[in-house]
Formats: C-alpha cells, structure tokens, sequence
C-alpha cells in the first residue's frame, strides 16, 4: 500500500539518500548534494512559496518523491519525481501517484501551468510525461521566472485548464 504524504526538512537526509543514489549510481548524472541545496533546506525552498513536497511511503520507507515549485501565481515546475528503481511499474504506479498528488494540489490552489525541465537520458520519464499530456516545449518558452536546473535539456509544459 503506497501512502503518500507531504513532507519537510524532517526527511531531508532520507531524500537525499534516495534522490543522490538515483542520479549518480542509476544514471551516471554529475551531480552533488551542492548543486542541490533545496534538498537541504525542503521547507525554505519549496513551501514557503506555495509549492509542495511528496513522499511516497510503502511500510514506512521512502520510496519516491515529487515538489513543486510556485515561481507564478498560476505556474509551478516539477521538480525532484524520483522513485526507487524496485518500485517502478505499474504494480506500485508510484509516480502515477505522485503526479496525480500535485496536479489536485495545482488545481486546489488555482495554478494552470506545469513545467518541467528533464534530461534526455531519461527516457522512461520522458515517455510518462507525454502519457500524462505534458508536451515537450523549447528552453526559450520556458517562463522568465522558471527556476532553470544546470542538467537539464528537455523542457515539458501541461496546461491543467485544457484538462478540465
């Protein structure tokens, strides 16, 4: 049973655990623990704008996670979808779960517009963004205000008014 709640600084080294061994070990990303400081600082970086952070929990453990960051009053960008690899696929639809999550939050709190910013290599994702009618969009319709990501080279945009 996958139990998804909202989470703070309180999980901030379980999150960087799961995100951090995802990113280097999984998929060979050059990243660090300080090329992401948010991870750090959940609270700060994420709710006190109006966004979010999801855990998703089965039997107490972490097993993938979703935020949302508010950078408009009707637009936020996805960030941090990881799930632990064991948890992928359809018998858990963790990140399902977690996508549907923050879409009711947007919509709760009058946001229409989700971005996000993605690798290429990540073409699992890719292929459950497009399932979920994100469309790939260019760096330069991105939003002034998205808080753009060093990594990132493929950007998605879902516009929840169309979906109502």
């Amino acid at each position: 049973m996958v139990e998804i709640q909202p989470i703070g600084n309180a999980y901030s080294e379980s999150v960087i655990d799961l995100i951090l061994n995802i990113q280097q070990k999984e998929f060979n990303v050059p990243i660090t623990i300080e090329d992401q400081p948010d991870l750090l600082e959940i609270e700060d970086f994420y709710l006190a704008s109006g966004g979010n952070f999801w855990g998703a929990f089965i039997n107490g453990e972490l097993a993938g996670t979703i935020a949302l960051v508010k950078f408009d009053e009707k637009a936020g960008a996805i960030r941090k979808m990881f799930v632990k690899s064991e948890y992928r696929g359809k018998e858990y639809s963790i990140a399902q779960k977690l996508l549907e999550k923050l879409i009711s939050y947007c919509n709760e709190n009058g946001m229409t517009e989700i971005y996000l910013g993605t690798v290429s290599i990540l073409k699992a994702a890719l292929r459950f963004y497009e399932r979920n009618h994100f469309i790939i969009i260019e760096k330069e319709n991105l939003p002034a205000k998205f808080p753009l990501m060093n990594a990132d080279n493929v950007f998605c945009f879902l516009n929840l008014k169309s979906k109502l």
